[in-house]
């Protein structure tokens, strides 16, 4: 049994099936998700070295405030992302580096799924993911972006940083 932390995350996903190409194009799409015009453009500056004298705090802010107001534009314009209807919503209970188990009693064990999870990290968004079903409840990640793989394996060392405080403020 692999050692999970408690973590409160949303989960929407369905049976992959004879239906692999239509969740490996979505998958795809929220990868590349971070390649909107001013994304590229900051990519590019870092590879030409434009902004090694810059404060990498404080551009990171301006692009995520970018990214907000094209965010409100879209809102604004009615203007949603396509995504694919998935079946099942449902919570993660608890997450590790490679699994992460559901509340409900919702998975065939050995069944492959795809969906998505809507990370609770700033900026939020939703990072596709394909898993396998260990068990009624627990499940073992199969694939997932690398970046969002990165977010995924910080998240986890924050809960469980979270927890060891909150594990010490109990026993003082």
């Amino acid at each position: 049994m692999p050692r999970l932390i408690k973590a409160p995350i949303s989960l929407l996903f369905s049976e992959v099936g004879a239906d692999r190409e239509f969740y490996e194009r979505e998958y795809h799409q929220l990868g590349d998700s971070d390649d909107n015009p001013i994304n590229q453009w900051l990519k590019l500056a870092k590879a030409r070295g434009e902004t090694a004298e810059t404060d990498p705090v404080l551009l990171n802010l301006i692009v995520e405030l970018h990214n907000k107001i094209d965010a409100l534009e879209r809102f604004i314009k009615d203007e949603v992302p396509k995504r694919i209807s998935l079946s099942v919503e449902s919570e993660i209970d608890s997450i590790g580096f490679e699994h992460f188990s559901i509340g409900e009693n919702l998975l065939e064990e050995g069944r492959e799924y795809y969906g998505r999870i809507e990370m609770p990290v700033h900026p939020k968004r939703d990072v596709g993911v394909f898993f396998k079903a260990q068990s009624a409840t627990l499940v073992k990640i199969m694939k997932m972006h690398d970046r969002d793989e990165k977010e995924w394996n910080a998240y986890v060392t924050a809960r469980e940083r979270v927890l060891i405080r909150e594990a010490k403020a109990k026993e003082s």
